[in-house]
C-alpha cells in the first residue's frame, strides 16, 4: 500500500460511482479501481490479493489531473511490487502443482469422466488425482479444498472454543479476497477455504484469530495475547501469510 497525505478536499456533492481504468505497467495491463471516500484526506493505491488490480481511494472532488499525476508518479513503486507475481496465472489443472497443507502437490487428471478428487502418495510424490471432464478440473479441484478446509478448520474452531468457552453458531467457507477470515458478534465464523493450501500451523492461527475474536472483538493487546495462547505460532503464521498470502489469492481455478 502506498499512501500520500492531501489536504482535506470540502465536500460539495456525494461521492460518484467507482471508475474503472486499466492502467498500464511496464509490460502489463492492470484493471484499476478509483473509488472516491468522504473521510479520506488523502490518494491511496492498494494491490488488490494476487494482483489482481489494483484499488485507488480519493478524496471527493480531487481532480482528475491530480490522480493522474500520483499515478505516474508511482509507476516505479508499483514495477517493483507487481515483479513479485506471474503476469498470468495459469489455470489449474493436469500438470500444474498445488499446495495442500503446506506441502507441493502435482495435479493428475485421471481421465475417468467418474471419481472423486484425493490427494495421495505415489511413487514418492504428493499427487492430487482429479477426475471429470479437464475443462472442469480447476472447478472440482476448488470444491475439494473448500471440504478439506471446512474439515481441518471446524475441528480447530472446536480445539479453541473449547479454551474460550464461548459458543459458535455457524462456520461458512467463502472465497474471499480483503480477508482470511471474519467473526460476527453473535457468532458467526466464516474462513477463506484457500487458507488449506497453507501450512497445518497457519490453519490452526486462522481459527484461533476467529475464535478470539468471540471473546475479543477488537485487535488490542487483550485479543493478541488471547490469540498467542490459543496459538503459540501466531506471529509466525501472521509473517508466513504477509509473504505468501497473495500467491494462494492469486491461483486461478476457473
Amino acid at each position: 500500500m502506498f499512501a500520500l497525505l492531501k489536504k482535506p478536499v470540502r465536500l460539495r456533492r456525494k461521492p460518484l460511482a467507482p471508475e474503472k481504468r486499466t492502467l498500464e505497467i511496464g509490460n502489463r495491463a492492470m484493471p484499476l479501481t478509483i473509488r472516491e471516500n468522504p473521510r479520506s484526506t488523502r490518494i491511496t493505491l492498494r494491490i488488490e490479493p494476487g494482483a489482481r488490480g489494483l484499488s485507488l481511494t480519493v478524496p471527493v472532488g480531487l481532480r482528475r489531473a491530480e490522480i493522474d499525476e500520483f499515478l505516474d508518479r508511482h509507476q516505479g513503486w508499483l514495477l517493483t511490487r507487481l515483479a513479485r507475481f506471474p503476469q498470468a496465472s495459469p489455470l489449474i489443472g493436469h500438470g500444474s502443482s498445488l499446495m495442500l497443507r503446506g506441502v507441493l502437490h502435482q495435479v493428475e487428471h485421471t481421465g475417468g469422466l467418474r471419481g472423486v478428487t484425493e490427494a495421495v502418495v505415489a511413487e514418492g510424490r504428493a499427487v492430487l488425482r482429479v477426475s471429470g471432464m479437464p475443462e472442469h478440473a480447476g472447478r472440482r479441484i476448488a470444491a475439494f479444498l473448500k471440504k478439506e478446509a471446512r474439515r481441518d478448520l471446524e475441528a480447530a474452531v472446536l480445539v479453541h472454543a473449547r479454551h474460550v468457552r464461548k459458543p459458535v453458531k455457524t462456520i461458512s467457507m467463502k472465497d474471499t479476497r480483503s480477508r482470511w477470515g471474519s467473526c460476527s458478534w453473535d457468532g458467526n465464523l466464516s474462513f477463506s477455504w484457500r487458507i488449506v493450501m497453507a501450512p497445518p500451523f497457519v490453519i490452526d492461527y486462522l481459527a484461533a484469530h476467529e475464535v478470539a475474536h468471540l471473546d475479543q472483538m477488537n485487535h488490542g493487546p487483550e485479543f493478541w495475547g488471547l490469540c498467542r495462547r490459543l496459538c503459540p505460532r501466531t506471529d509466525e503464521a501472521k509473517a508466513w501469510l504477509k509473504r505468501h498470502g497473495s500467491q494462494l489469492h492469486a491461483i486461478d481455478f476457473g
